[in-house]
C-alpha cells in the first residue's frame, strides 16, 4: 500500500491538484452501488472520482479491486501497474478534466502523464480499443465520507 500511496502523492501534484484525495480500494458489489447511487448507472465500474467542496479535500476515488485484477490480467500486467493506472485517471477527473466532453485534451494529458509513469494501456485508449471493455470514471458533483489513506475492504473468506 505504501508504493501505491507515494504513487498518488506524485500524481496528485502531477495533475496540479490541491487537497486531500481518499481511495478506496474494494468490491465490485461496492462500486455497483455507488455507481448505482450517484450515476443512475447499476452496474460495477473499475473507478469513480467524487469530487469535493470541502475545505482542504479535493475528493475521493473508489476502485474496484476484482475489475482491476481481470483487467489487469487481460492486459498482461500487474495490479498494482492497474491501480496506478485507474487511480491516475480518477486524479484527473478530481481536478476537472472530462474525456466524454472535451475533445480530447484529457486523453493527450493522461497518455504524456502515463508516459512519464512508464504506465500503458490508459483507460481512454482501451476504451476507444474495446481492449476489456472497462467503463470510464466519471466525474460526479457528491460528497462521500473522506479517508486519510488508500484502504481496501477487500472481504476475506467467511466474512
Amino acid at each position: 500500500m505504501a508504493a501505491l500511496e507515494g504513487f498518488a502523492a506524485r500524481a496528485q501534484r502531477r495533475v496540479g491538484l490541491r487537497g486531500e484525495v481518499a481511495i478506496l480500494i474494494t468490491t465490485s458489489a461496492q462500486l455497483r452501488r455507488l455507481n448505482r447511487d450517484f450515476r443512475g448507472k447499476d452496474h460495477p465500474t473499475d473507478v469513480l472520482s467524487f469530487p469535493s467542496e470541502a475545505q482542504g479535500m479535493a475528493g475521493d476515488i473508489a476502485i474496484s479491486r476484482p475489475i482491476a485484477r481481470r483487467q489487469a490480467k487481460a492486459l498482461g500486467h500487474s495490479l498494482a501497474i492497474e491501480l496506478k493506472v485507474l487511480i491516475l485517471h480518477g486524479m484527473l477527473h478530481l481536478a476537472g478534466h472530462d474525456h466524454e466532453h472535451d475533445r480530447g485534451e484529457m486523453a493527450k494529458l493522461e497518455a504524456r502523464l502515463r508516459a512519464r509513469f512508464g504506465l500503458a494501456h490508459g483507460l481512454i485508449e482501451r476504451s476507444k480499443r474495446s481492449v476489456e471493455a472497462p467503463s470510464p470514471a466519471l466525474r460526479k458533483k457528491a460528497s462521500a465520507p473522506a479517508r486519510r489513506t488508500i484502504k481496501s475492504s477487500r472481504k476475506r473468506p467467511g466474512q
